[in-house]
């Protein structure tokens, strides 16, 4: 008895040995599932620095304009000059982003990349322009769902760029967008603060629409200019496509301050600020800071997941900025409004299901598991087998 125990224990022990693959397989579910985590993690504090720096930059935007600030291209400076920030998470993240997406190895002529930066600078540039106007007569709860039209633009553009195909799901995405924004047009509010006239109201509107526009076109630009003329999407090459086109776009809109002679205004808009001077310097410096925590969040998502993903995050703080408005501006919440931002989260919601769809079907035509493990009862019982069965 004692040896056929012995003989018991010997088999264990060499069917243990024989078989090291299942402690490795062990191992390395227990190590993917924690990447999992960490990874959506992650995806979790990106995804509140695009949502809150996209708000609190916005309404910091209306207060500059409520309380005596007057300068559009002041307000387009602020937005784009604060891309130093950018320099130290530039620095520190590139030490963990060692892997590269889509880099074929190929150089790229310096005219080439310069010509990127420069068209996209401009561009940039003046896009942010078009926002500043559209918020300076707008309701900030009305400018916010007017934006929303940048998905549906940025579908549009990449359709025709990129190559993306309009599925029934992305259709009425982009109606539901559409007709939410165009319900706004027919809003007749003014604002609360200032008298604001039908004009203004409708160059405010064109100017929003415009500018979500241009925002959705400088994305698909993007991927076409990493894929045709970049040749590669490495950390690295993304972190210089956003630092040097801000830099350009900053360049646009300081020579826009002072071509148009508005620097000229701004000692005097200073001192006759509601808030005081110090409260005028630090609107504009947490505007310019802010910015840059969106610009961080969204660099993250768009390297990491895909700038569709990231541009859809940005919508999906669509209902924060009209609800903070309420509170602080006392904004109206009405009618209109309401159809208007139920259809808005509504196409958003088919555009993030369509995402969704797609990469599953990704995965699936890789042969990527979505769900199981390698610790799955069948394994088991398996593996259990091939050591009871030598001991019987």
């Amino acid at each position: 008895m004692k040896g056929d125990q012995e003989l018991q224990v010997i088999v264990v022990q060499h069917g243990k040995e024989s078989d090291p693959t299942v402690e490795e397989e062990r191992n390395q579910t227990g190590e993917s599932h924690s990447n999992r985590y960490k990874r959506w993690l992650l995806v979790s504090v990106y995804t509140f620095f695009v949502i809150s720096g996209q708000s609190v930059a916005t309404i910091l935007g209306r207060l500059y304009y409520d309380n005596g600030g007057n300068s559009k291209w002041l307000a387009t400076v602020v937005q784009l000059v604060g891309f130093p920030v950018l320099l130290p998470y530039y620095l520190l993240s590139s030490k963990t982003h060692t892997t590269t997406h889509r880099d074929d190895g190929k150089a790229v002529l310096h005219r080439n990349r310069v010509l990127v930066y420069l068209a996209l600078g401009v561009l940039v540039g003046g896009d942010c322009y078009l926002y500043s106007i559209g918020l300076l007569y707008l309701p900030v709860s009305t400018f916010s769902l007017i934006c929303a039209s940048q998905l549906a633009f940025n579908a549009f553009f990449s359709y025709f760029l990129n190559s993306q195909k309009l599925t029934p799901i992305i259709l009425n995405s982009l109606l539901l967008l559409t007709i939410s924004s165009t319900l706004l047009a027919f809003n007749s509010e003014e604002s609360n603060f200032k008298k604001v006239t039908r004009g203004q109201y409708v160059t405010s509107f064109i100017c929003t629409i415009g500018a979500s526009a241009g925002y959705g076109l400088s994305l698909s630009l993007q991927q076409l200019a990493f894929s045709k003329v970049l040749k590669r999407q490495t950390f690295s090459e993304v972190m210089d496509l956003i630092i040097y086109v801000s830099l350009v776009a900053s360049c646009v809109s300081v020579v826009g301050l002072f071509a148009s002679g508005e620097w000229e205004t701004l000692s005097s808009e200073m001192d006759s600020y509601k808030l005081g001077k110090v409260s005028y310097v630090m609107n504009l410096v947490w505007t310019a800071v802010t910015w840059q925590v969106f610009n961080i969040g969204s660099t993250w998502l768009i390297f990491e997941i895909s700038s569709l993903f990231s541009n859809a995050i940005g919508v999906l703080g669509l209902p924060v900025v009209p609800a903070l408005a309420v509170i602080i501006f006392h904004d109206k919440m009405n009618g209109l409004k309401v159809i208007s931002m139920i259809l808005a989260i509504w196409g958003f919601m088919s555009y993030v299901y369509q995402h969704y769809l797609d990469d599953k079907n990704l995965k699936k035509s890789l042969g990527i598991p979505t769900t199981g493990s390698s610790d799955s009862p069948e394994a088991k019982g398996s593996s259990a087998q091939k050591i009871q069965t030598p001991a019987s």
